[in-house]
């Protein structure tokens, strides 16, 4: 989704994605103790990420921001706002902080925070959700911070790493967000 605003926080901005961005988001979603955090891992050839990177830039459906440190510009991740439903006024949220180095310093949780402010005041959205895996429970932390609420489990939903994973379903409405 073009023409979105991004978000300047204390650590982190959103910013659009760049083109030279891309080879490092190919980097990450071929680095498999990257990818099993959250997802099952399937290599993924070159010519589908930039299939990929170019459809997440142009959806009307979704929201994709960079992950950037502002004190030097810095790459660290990506996040997007995707499924976005105008009917029902809903979105999943997704993050991925690919720089380990950045891993537990808050980067992620305000990530979150300026991207919830995308979703609520730019896109007008009710309610973003997310899944996690329930062994995450890293990032269910950072997701509690920022304002989300456990509404469920699905259980043994995912299969991840050669075993079922429950995933946690977390959400959070427009009310009931943080500054």
């Amino acid at each position: 989704m073009r023409n979105l605003r991004g978000r300047r926080g204390t650590v982190v901005e959103l910013t659009s994605v760049r083109d030279e961005d891309s080879d490092t988001l190919f980097r990450w979603i071929n680095d498999r103790e990257l990818v099993v955090q959250s997802s099952a891992f399937h290599p993924v050839s070159r010519d589908a990420h930039d299939a990929w990177f170019a459809r997440a830039q142009e959806s009307e459906h979704v929201a994709f921001f960079a992950i950037r440190t502002t004190a030097r510009d810095q790459l660290i991740g990506s996040c997007q706002l995707h499924t976005i439903d105008r009917t029902h006024r809903s979105a999943e949220l997704q993050i991925r902080i690919g720089s380990r180095d950045h891993w537990g310093h808050g980067y992620g949780t305000e990530a979150v925070r300026l991207l919830l402010e995308v979703g609520f005041s730019d896109l007008g959205l009710h309610r973003i959700y997310l899944h996690v895996l329930a062994d995450n429970v890293r990032a269910q932390r950072a997701y509690l911070r920022a304002g989300f609420l456990q509404e469920g489990v699905l259980r043994e939903a995912a299969f991840v790493d050669g075993r079922f994973q429950s995933l946690v379903v977390m959400g959070i409405l427009e009310r009931n967000r943080t500054a």
